[in-house]
């Protein structure tokens, strides 16, 4: 099972740099998108009809922001589309299916970077966001949340941990709930399963040289139950062409 994520940075965007052809050729079986930034009467044939799958959507009220997507081969037992949260739905962040024994899902987690009020917000979504994991990993099915997370981990995870240590993604209180999230509460960084090397970004900045140079963040993941961890077998991250400032990561399960 191939399973893909990408926030978008606006779908439409994605579809005019070749997202949707490349994403077609890599014999997908799930693919998640964040940041749709469109309402789903706006979607141009070839981002709303992905030859072979079924795409379902979220968009968030405030046109052009936000969004997430979900795309799949096979056709799920129940698609849920909120977190029941009134000011987090109305922006679009959550979209999951259910398959059998396990569920997908795609996330995309609020950024700080407009200013404290918004990083307050963040903090607040992190925290329920966390009690949800929580009551899903007792659950008992396998849970796949891929997403932009908008949170860097670990010093390996940033290309510059002094520099951006009071840098939203990256700040001691978002790496802490990461820790509780993987730690405490038992979730799984699925391509930390397969790959422990330093430098895999996800996400690139604006600034002139950053995409060349490497100087990125992997604040994009697919988190898993536990019982999932020994069926990952591959992670790679895509770099060979841009559609987005984020990089397309896929990861390839035994299931």
């Amino acid at each position: 099972m191939r399973v893909i994520t990408l926030n978008a940075n606006g779908i439409r965007s994605a579809a005019r740099r070749g997202f949707f052809n490349w994403a077609q050729a890599q014999n997908a079986d799930v693919v998640c998108l964040q940041e749709t930034r469109a309402q789903e009467h706006q979607l141009p044939a070839d981002a709303f009809a992905l030859p072979g799958f079924t795409g379902y959507f979220v968009d968030a009220k405030r046109r052009g922001y936000s969004g997430v997507a979900l795309y799949t081969r096979s056709e799920p037992l129940e698609v849920r589309r909120t977190l029941g949260w009134d000011d987090v739905d109305s922006e679009g962040r959550f979209i999951q299916a259910d398959f059998g024994e396990f569920t997908v899902a795609s996330l995309y987690a609020p950024s700080g970077i407009s200013g404290p009020a918004r990083q307050a917000f963040k903090m607040n979504f992190l925290e329920r966001l966390l009690a949800v994991l929580a009551q899903l990993r007792r659950s008992g099915r396998e849970h796949i949340v891929c997403g932009d997370f908008n949170v860097a981990h670990q010093d390996i995870d940033t290309y510059s941990p002094a520099r951006n240590r009071h840098v939203t993604g990256f700040l001691p209180e978002e790496r802490a709930w990461m820790d509780a999230l993987l730690e405490r509460v038992g979730w799984v960084d699925a391509f930390r399963v397969v790959n422990q090397e330093p430098r895999q970004y996800t996400w690139w900045s604006n600034w002139p040289g950053a995409w060349e140079r490497n100087l990125g963040w992997r604040i994009d993941y697919q988190i898993i139950t536990p019982g999932l961890a020994d069926k990952v077998r591959r992670a790679f991250i895509y770099k060979e062409a841009r559609f987005s400032d984020h990089a397309p990561l896929t990861i390839e399960y035994d299931l």
